[in-house]
C-alpha cells in the first residue's frame, strides 16, 4: 500500500503544463523590447546631434533609459528591491547553470552563461524601467500590463502542476510563491503610480518639483555634524546597545536593499532545492537499506557482514537525522549574516565619511578607480553567490560537527557505553587542561621571576627587562624539548581553527578570510572595498551638500540675470538708449570687480597723480 505522499508524487511526476517557462522567457523579450522602445522614444537626449549626423532627423528623441541608479538612488528603494525579488527564480536557474538558451560547445560555456544572463536581465528590464521613468502615466500602464502577464503565466504554471516529485504536495507553489508575491506587489505599485499620475494630469494634484541632488537624510547628517555634540540624556535599550541602533540620518541605497531582498529569496529557494535533493537521496538510501535488511534476514543475522551492515545502517540513519537537524541553524546563520552585512555597510561607510581608513588593510587605502567601478557591478551578484555557497558549506561543517557529537557522546550512551565514553572524555579534558596549565605556568614564572620590578606604582605591567638571567637561560633550555612537542599540537590547532573560521565566515564578503598581506587574493573582499569607495565618493553627504549649494547658487544667479535683462528690455517703460545701458552694465561690473579699474585705459584728461591715488585707494 503506497503512502499518500508517494501517490501524490506518482500522480504529478508526469504532469505537463501548457506553459513552458523557458519558452515564455524567450517570447517575453518581444513585449520587453516594445516597452523599452516606447520609453526610449519618450526620453529626450540632453544634447542634440549635429546636422551632418544621420540621427539628426530623430531630433532629441530615443534617449537612453536607465533601469536603476546603482549608486545614488534612495527613493522607491523597496519597490526596486521587490522588483529584484521577482527575478529570484531565474537567478536560481542561472546559478545552477540549468538555463541554457543556446546549444554551443563546452569550451564556450562562459559565453552561453553571459547570453543567458543578458536575456534574463532584458526580460525583467521593464520592471525597473517603468519604476524609474519620468513619464509615470505611460510607464505605469506599461509596467502594470507587463507585470500582469508574468503574474498570469506564473499562476497558470502553478495551478496546472501544483505538486512535484520530491516534496509532494504544493511543491511548485513552494518555488514560485515569492515571485508571485513580488509580482502582486508590483501590480499594486504600478496601479498606485497610475492613479497618482492621473490626478496630476487632470490637475487635481500639483506636479512634484524637480528632484534635488541633496536628499533629506544627507542634509540632516550635515546639520548633525555642524551642531555642538550634547550628552545623551535618553538611555539606549538593550536592542540598540547590543544589536542595532536606527540612524535617521542614514539610508541604505536601493542597490543594498535589492541585494538583500534577492539574497533572502534565493536563499529560501536554495534551501528548498537542497531539501528536494535530500528527499531524493533519502529515498535511494531507503532502497539500499531495504536490500541490506533483506540480506540480514536471508542470513538469519549470522552472516559475516552482519556487524558491518548494522554499522552502515546506523551511519545512514545518523547522517539523515543530523542533516535535517542542521538545516535550521545553517539557515539562521546565513540570515544573520545578511542583516550583519547591512550593519557593517553602515559602519564602514560612515568611517570613510569621517576619513578613517584604519579598519582597511594598507593596500586598500587607495584602490584603483577602474577596480572600484567594476566592483560596484560585481558586488550584488557576488554577495548572493557567496551567501548560497556559504550556506551549503556551513551546512556541511555543522553536519560534520553533529556527527562528531553523535558518535562521541550520544551513541555510546545508547549502546550502554556511557562509562567508557565519560572515561575517555575525562582523560581528554584532563590532558588538555594539563597542557593549558603548563602554558599558563610558564607565563606566571616569566612574570614573577624573570622580569624586573615595576618602575612606578601606577604602571600596569613590569618593564621588558630581564632579571635572574642564569635561571632564565636554564628555564629556556629545559623547556626547549617540551615546547617542540607542544608546537606540534599548536600547529594542528592553528590549522583546525583556520579551517573552521574560514568555512564559518565564507559567506561574509565584508570580512576577508585571507592572512595579513594576502587580502588582495580575496576577490569578494576586494569587491566589497571597491563598492564602499564608489559610494563614499558619490554619496558623501558633505560633498553632495557642497554640490547642492553650488547648483542652487548658480540657478539663483542665472535667475537674477534673467530678471535684470527682462526689466531692461521692457517696452512699457521709458526708453533706454544703448549707450546708457552699456554704461550701466560697465558700472555694475566695476563695482563687483574693483580690481579691473586699474587695468582700464585712462583718458587724456586724467593725470598720472590721479591714477596713483586711485590705485592706492584700491590697495588699501
Amino acid at each position: 500500500m503506497l503512502s499518500k505522499n508517494t501517490r501524490t508524487r506518482q500522480l504529478n511526476g508526469t504532469c505537463t503544463s501548457s506553459v513552458d517557462m523557458e519558452l515564455f522567457l524567450h517570447y517575453s523579450l518581444i513585449p520587453s523590447l516594445f516597452i523599452i522602445l516606447i520609453l526610449s522614444f519618450l526620453q529626450r537626449r540632453e544634447h542634440r546631434r549635429q546636422r551632418d549626423d544621420t540621427s539628426y532627423l530623430l531630433g532629441n528623441r530615443f534617449g537612453i533609459i536607465m533601469p536603476l541608479d546603482f549608486v545614488g538612488t534612495f527613493s522607491n528603494r523597496w519597490s526596486y528591491g521587490i522588483a529584484f525579488g521577482a527575478t529570484a527564480n531565474k537567478v536560481m536557474f542561472l546559478f545552477s547553470e540549468g538555463y541554457q538558451p543556446l546549444q554551443i560547445p563546452q569550451w564556450a560555456r562562459a559565453f552561453e552563461l553571459l547570453i543567458g544572463g543578458i536575456e534574463v536581465g532584458l526580460s525583467h528590464f521593464p520592471f525597473f524601467a517603468c519604476l524609474s521613468s519620468e513619464f509615470q502615466l505611460v510607464s505605469s500602464i506599461l509596467g502594470f500590463c507587463y507585470s500582469l502577464i508574468w503574474f498570469a503565466v506564473t499562476v497558470l504554471q502553478v495551478s496546472q502542476c501544483p505538486h512535484g516529485q520530491f516534496v509532494g504536495k504544493y511543491e511548485t507553489l513552494m518555488f514560485y510563491w515569492p515571485s508571485l508575491l513580488c509580482l502582486a506587489f508590483l501590480l499594486g505599485r504600478f496601479l498606485h503610480m497610475f492613479v497618482k499620475a492621473l490626478r496630476v494630469h487632470l490637475g487635481w494634484e500639483f506636479q512634484v518639483e524637480e528632484k534635488s541632488v541633496l536628499e533629506t537624510h544627507q542634509a540632516e547628517h550635515v546639520k548633525q555634524l555642524l551642531r555642538t555634540p550634547r550628552p545623551q540624556e535618553k538611555k539606549k535599550s538593550w536592542f540598540q546597545t547590543r544589536i542595532y541602533e536606527w540612524d535617521p540620518c542614514f539610508q541604505f541605497p536601493s542597490r543594498m536593499i535589492g541585494t538583500i531582498v534577492l539574497a533572502f529569496i534565493c536563499l529560501y529557494l536554495f534551501i528548498v532545492i537542497e531539501f528536494c535533493v535530500f528527499v531524493y537521496v533519502r529515498d535511494e538510501l531507503d532502497v539500499f537499506e531495504n536490500k541490506l535488511e533483506s540480506y540480514i534476514t536471508f542470513t538469519n543475522h549470522s552472516g559475516v557482514l552482519t556487524p558491518v551492515i548494522l554499522q552502515v545502517k546506523e551511519l545512514i540513519s545518523v547522517t539523515k537525522g543530523v542533516w535535517v537537524a542542521t538545516i535550521l541553524p545553517a539557515s539562521l546563520t546565513c540570515v544573520s549574516y545578511l542583516f550583519h552585512i547591512l550593519v557593517c555597510y553602515r559602519k564602514h561607510i560612515k568611517r570613510l565619511w569621517a576619513g578613517d581608513k584604519h579598519f582597511l588593510p594598507l593596500k586598500f587605502h587607495n584602490p584603483a578607480s577602474s577596480a572600484s567601478v567594476v566592483a560596484i557591478a560585481r558586488y550584488s551578484g557576488w554577495q548572493i553567490a557567496y551567501v548560497l555557497w556559504g550556506y551549503l558549506i556551513i551546512h556541511v561543517v555543522q553536519s560534520l560537527c553533529g556527527m562528531a557529537i553523535m558518535y562521541g557522546l550520544v551513541l555510546p550512551i545508547v549502546h550502554n557505553q556511557g562509562l567508557e565514553m565519560l572515561q575517555g572524555l575525562g582523560i581528554g579534558i584532563l590532558t588538555i587542561s594539563i597542557v593549558v596549565g603548563l602554558m599558563i605556568l610558564q607565563m606566571w614564572i616569566a612574570a614573577s621571576f624573570f622580569l624586573q620590578p615595576k618602575l612606578g606604582t601606577a604602571d600596569k605591567q613590569k618593564p621588558l627587562a630581564l632579571n635572574n638571567r642564569k635561571a632564565f637561560h636554564n628555564f629556556n633550555y629545559f623547556l626547549f624539548f617540551y615546547n617542540v612537542l607542544l608546537g606540534l599540537g599548536a600547529c594542528l590547532s592553528r590549522l583546525l581553527i583556520s579551517c573552521l573560521l574560514g568555512t564559518w565566515l565564507i559567506a561574509r564578503i565584508d570580512r576577508t578570510i585571507m592572512q595579513n598581506g594576502y587580502e588582495g587574493a580575496d576577490m569578494g573582499f576586494s569587491a566589497w572595498i571597491g563598492m564602499l569607495y564608489v559610494d563614499h565618493y558619490h554619496t558623501n553627504p558633505v560633498l553632495v551638500s557642497f554640490c547642492h549649494i553650488l547648483i542652487a547658487n548658480h540657478k539663483e544667479k542665472k535667475l537674477q540675470q534673467t530678471t535684470k535683462y527682462w526689466c531692461l528690455n521692457q517696452s512699457a517703460g521709458p526708453r533706454v538708449s544703448a549707450r546708457s545701458r552699456t554704461r550701466w552694465f560697465l558700472l555694475q561690473t566695476l563695482i563687483n570687480n574693483p580690481r579691473l579699474i586699474i587695468h582700464r585705459k585712462l583718458k587724456s584728461g586724467h593725470s598720472s597723480q590721479e591714477s596713483q591715488i586711485l590705485m592706492a585707494c584700491l590697495e588699501s
